[in-house]
């Protein structure tokens, strides 16, 4: 199988367009920072209303960021609810 020159340009052409397309969708992806914690309350952090305990930087993402106010837990203890969060 022989390759043309105008074969060899649009596969050029083609890998040129595809690493640009990478480049475009690696600088939209959102940063996740996904916080993990064992027997956790609701009133746990001051930026879900907790008038005792102050944590400020975690208020400072959750102003900039997305905060999940209605979740729930599938399973009441810690071994299933981290299975399901391992595997979706």
């Amino acid at each position: 199988m022989t390759i043309t020159r105008p074969g060899r340009l649009a596969t050029l052409l083609l890998l040129i367009a595809t690493l640009a397309a990478t480049d475009l969708l690696a600088a939209t992806r959102p940063n996740i920072v996904f916080i993990f914690t064992d027997d956790h309350a609701a009133h746990a952090l001051s930026c879900y209303g907790s008038k005792i305990n102050k944590t400020p930087q975690l208020d400072r993402l959750a102003n900039e960021g997305m905060l999940f106010r209605n979740c729930f837990c599938t399973n009441s203890i810690c071994g299933p609810s981290r299975a399901v969060i391992l595997t979706g």
